[in-house]
C-alpha cells in the first residue's frame, strides 16, 4: 500500500502522520487489496471556525476509486470522521465484490 500524506497551509508533524497512519490501518484490516492512499490535510482561512480544518482522502482499491472529505474545528476529529466514512465505503465495496456468487438452485426430485 502506497501512503501519501500531505498538508496544505500546514506542516504535517510526525505525531499527526502516525495518527493518520494508525487510523488508516482500520481500512486495510477490513480490505487488504488497497493499492494507493492519498491524504490531504488542509487549514482553510474561513471566518467560521468550526469547519476550518479539513481532511480529504483518495483511495485506489482493486476495481474502483473512493473519495471522502471531512471538516471540523479539530484536525484529529476531522481525521476520525474521514476514516469512518472511508471505512463504510470500503466495507460496502467488499460486500459488492462478494455478493456476485449465487447459491445453486435446489433440485426437486
Amino acid at each position: 500500500m502506497n501512503l501519501t500524506i500531505s498538508g496544505h497551509h500546514l506542516d504535517v508533524t510526525p505525531a499527526l502522520r502516525t495518527y493518520v497512519t494508525s487510523k488508516l490501518d482500520r481500512i486495510t484490516r477490513h480490505f487488504d487489496q488497497v493499492v494507493d492512499v492519498k491524504v490531504i490535510l488542509t487549514v482553510e482561512k474561513q471566518k467560521e471556525k468550526e469547519r476550518r480544518q479539513r481532511a480529504e482522502c483518495n483511495i485506489h482499491v482493486k476495481g474502483s476509486d473512493m473519495f471522502a472529505e471531512s471538516s471540523h474545528a479539530d484536525l484529529y476529529a476531522a481525521v476520525d470522521d474521514l476514516v469512518d466514512k472511508l471505512d463504510r465505503q470500503v466495507v460496502r465495496h467488499k460486500d459488492r465484490l462478494q455478493d456476485h456468487h449465487h447459491a445453486a438452485p435446489k433440485r426437486i426430485m
